[in-house]
């Protein structure tokens, strides 16, 4: 699966896993130092901090491949005057009238309560290839949603 990510998602991600690399060295650290305390059944540091450990591991991994095979929406050619990834889009409810202004960004930077929705949401799957002035029915949980794209950016 391809990962969309704007430069500030990269980024984001490439502190976390500096971060996460430096706690692997601790706990190697705190590990070593439970082992030297002798029988490792009973010690429960040492059963911490191996599943700390193997927590730290699996993220690093993670976000490696995440990073390893990350388009930056950024640097994508993409149409300005439609509805895609990196667009910001300001959409009227039909019926309540209600305007929302949402950023389509990649699944791992999703944060709704931020105005960034998934490009894989069911909001911006019924609005995504439209131009501005265009009409869309969506089909979200609550029921069809008719939307109105007032502005793509």
């Amino acid at each position: 699966m391809e990962v969309y990510l704007s430069r500030e998602g990269y980024e984001k991600l490439e502190n976390e896993l500096q971060k996460l690399k430096k706690m692997k060295v601790e706990l190697s650290k705190e590990i070593g130092e439970a082992m030297e305390q002798g029988d490792l059944r009973e010690n429960a540091g040492y059963t911490a901090a191996k599943e700390r450990q193997a927590e730290v591991l699996r993220r690093i991994v993670e976000i490696e491949q995440k990073l390893k095979g990350a388009k930056l929406i950024d640097e994508l050619n993409l149409p300005k005057d439609k509805v895609r990834i990196g667009t910001k889009v300001t959409l009227k409810e039909k019926e309540s009238g209600e305007e929302f202004v949402y950023t389509l960004v990649g699944e791992d930077e999703s944060d709704p309560l931020e105005g960034k929705i998934s490009v894989h949401s069911p909001l911006a799957q019924g609005i995504l290839g439209l131009k501005m002035g265009k009409e869309a029915n969506v089909s979200l949980p609550t029921g069809i949603k008719v939307f109105k794209i007032l502005k793509v950016e």
